[in-house]
Formats: C-alpha cells, sequence, structure tokens
C-alpha cells in the first residue's frame, strides 16, 4: 500500500464503524417513538393536575391507562421482536389514551 492509502485506510473503516454503530433499527425507531409519545402524554397529565383541569381521579384513570400502555409494550418487546401489527395496536392503544387524556382535561370539571 502507498504512503496515503494505509492512513486513509484507517479512516475510511474507522468511519464505517462509527456509522453502523449509530445505525438504528425500525424496531429500535418504534421502540423510541413509543417511549416519547408515553413521556409527553405524562407530561399532559401531570399539566392537567397543576392546572386544576384534571380531578384526582380523572388523573389516576389516566395514569392507569399509561401504565397498561407500559405493561402492553413490555409485552410486545419480551421476544425481542415487536411485528407491524404489534405496532399498529400499540399505536392506536397510545391514539386512544391520547384522545382520553384531551377529553378528560376539557370537560369542564375541576
Amino acid at each position: 500500500m502507498s504512503f496515503w492509502l494505509k492512513p486513509l485506510t484507517a479512516t475510511v473503516l474507522a468511519l464505517g464503524a462509527v456509522t453502523a454503530a449509530q445505525a438504528v433499527t425500525p424496531a429500535e425507531r418504534q421502540a423510541q417513538r413509543v417511549d416519547n409519545r408515553q413521556a409527553r402524554q405524562a407530561e399532559r397529565i401531570d399539566q392537567g393536575v397543576a392546572s386544576g383541569q384534571l380531578t384526582r381521579r380523572e388523573e389516576k384513570r389516566l395514569e392507569h391507562q399509561q401504565q397498561h400502555l407500559a405493561n402492553m409494550e413490555n409485552r410486545m418487546e419480551s421476544d425481542g421482536k415487536v411485528t407491524g401489527r404489534e405496532a399498529v395496536r400499540m399505536e392506536h392503544a397510545q391514539d386512544r389514551a391520547s384522545r382520553n387524556i384531551h377529553r378528560k382535561k376539557h370537560n369542564g370539571r375541576n
């Protein structure tokens, strides 16, 4: 190898290794999406309690639903792989939870 080719090859290999290490699989991306959405929904519940839009009873029910979603996610991930059908099911469950949060925050009860 020439004088310049050795360092260049080493640099390219190092960059390739870094890029491969940073690559995120679709399953990991889905898990991050679910976790981020769960966090945002928890923040919405906390904000509703702080502003008085949610009663303690409403808060407990919404938190129970969030715990159900977390349990559901754990069951789906337990076999090491989340299928497309499971991902859609989780997405729909999170959609329902989001609608419940909105409805309870805007039902006029304080």
